[in-house]
């Protein structure tokens, strides 16, 4: 299990401090729950969030286990790195917004019609409550030819979860190479 500790300041000086020592700056925050300054070692991290099993997992602070999802995170634009996280609790039977993310598999028809694959959504809004939570949203792509796309629309409706997106938003599709 992730272990991280809790800041009990959130000076720039210590941000600095931490990040030197290799950890990673996060917030935890919820519904009903009170906002967390913690950090995790940047490894350890990085080493949890490959190998989880699901989108919600526990991280331990200070003797706590919390259940969290990870809701955003901020890069270094120049090196890449891991900079900052933002971890929002999962209550069980409190509705809260997530991120899914997109899957896709196959080769499209299209790209032997000149075409090239577009991915315009990585992740998907959703309403939801975390039991009810699905871990991706799965596009075969094979079938699609130049100027054809799945849309928000064609994803397949799971039980209590609602869609914060506009139906008409394209999520992956082929379009003709210039």
């Amino acid at each position: 299990m992730l272990e991280g500790v809790v800041r009990e300041s959130t000076s720039k000086s210590e941000v600095k401090a931490l990040r030197r020592d290799g950890y990673l700056i996060a917030n935890i925050y919820g519904k009903g729950v009170e906002n967390i300054h913690c950090a995790f070692k940047k490894n350890e991290f990085i080493r949890a969030v490959k190998q989880k099993t699901s989108l919600i997992f526990p991280v331990k602070l200070s003797g706590k286990e919390v259940k969290v999802v990870v809701q955003e995170y901020q890069k270094d634009p120049i090196t890449s790195d891991l900079l900052h996280v933002d971890l929002m609790v999962a209550t069980n039977g409190v509705t809260s917004k997530f991120f899914v993310p997109v899957r896709v598999s196959g080769t499209p028809k299209g790209l032997r019609n000149k075409g090239v694959l577009i991915m315009s959504k990585k992740r998907i809004k959703v309403k939801c409550k975390p039991e009810n939570l699905p871990e991706e949203y799965f596009f075969d792509v094979t079938p699609l030819d130049v100027g054809e796309a799945y849309l928000i629309r064609d994803i397949p409706e799971h039980e209590g979860v609602i869609v914060f997106e506009k139906v008409s938003d394209a999520v992956v599709g082929v379009i003709k190479a210039k």
